[in-house]
Order: C-alpha cells, then structure tokens, then sequence
C-alpha cells in the first residue's frame, strides 16, 4: 500500500511562523488604528504586547504549526477564556472584519484567505456570549 501524501496545513500554505507574525501584528495594528474596531480595541490592555504573543502562539497551533500556546498555558479553552468580555455579534464582527483586513493587507492569496475566514467565522460566532 502507497501512502498517500498529507495536505499541506493552512500554516506552512500561509508561510510558516514569519508570516502568522506578520498576520498577528498587522492585524493588533489595525484595531489600535481603525475606529471601526474600538469595541474589540477596548476589551484589550492599553499596551498589546501579551495579546499579539498570545495571538500568535494561539494561531500557530491552530493553523496546524507547532503548538506554542498549549506548550505554555495547556488547553486553550478559548471560550472559558473569554466569557469575561461581551461579545455579542457586532465584537464578532469587527474581530472578523480587522482579521480579513489584516490578511488581505499582508497579501495572503484569496482562496487561502477564504478558507481561513470560514474557519475564523466558526469559531469567532462559538465566541459569542452575549445576545445581539
């Protein structure tokens, strides 16, 4: 029997670590910068050093690269982890909105950019805690 090769990750067709970075930090860049991302802005410390690392190591792993966030906190739990902000569809929204900026800004191809987005939306909509 042959071994059939194994798909490329959403990772390495995104380019690796370098460019999950650049995604991360463009993305925290456009919600310091933008208005129309203040209520996502504002659920944030003033200073988003620990949010863009732990963005990253979170998407790494997610993407289907190596594991940092789980190396350093365990299990994600990514909604446990944010029942304490409101999110409501309109957080959802703008979450998603400065993500699809962010990925087109940094030039990721449109029909990896698709597949990311419906996966994002996935997620961001399980996110939701509050109704509206």
């Amino acid at each position: 029997m042959q071994d059939t090769p194994a798909q490329p990750t959403a990772f390495s067709l995104l380019g690796g670590e370098d460019r999950v970075r650049e995604l991360v930090d463009r993305f925290y860049d456009l919600m310091d910068l933008e208005s129309e991302f203040a209520g996502i802005r504002s659920m944030h410390p003033e200073a988003l050093g620990g949010s863009r690392d732990k963005l990253f190591w979170f998407l790494c792993g997610w993407l289907g690269g190596p594991n940092h966030y789980i190396e350093r906190f365990g299990h994600p739990m990514l909604r446990a982890r944010h029942l304490p902000f409101p999110i409501a569809t309109s957080e959802r929204d703008q979450w998603l909105r400065c993500m699809a900026w962010a990925m087109q800004d940094i030039g990721v191809e449109a029909s990896l950019q698709e597949r990311l987005m419906q996966a994002f939306h996935g997620t961001a909509d399980w996110m939701r805690n509050r109704a509206g």
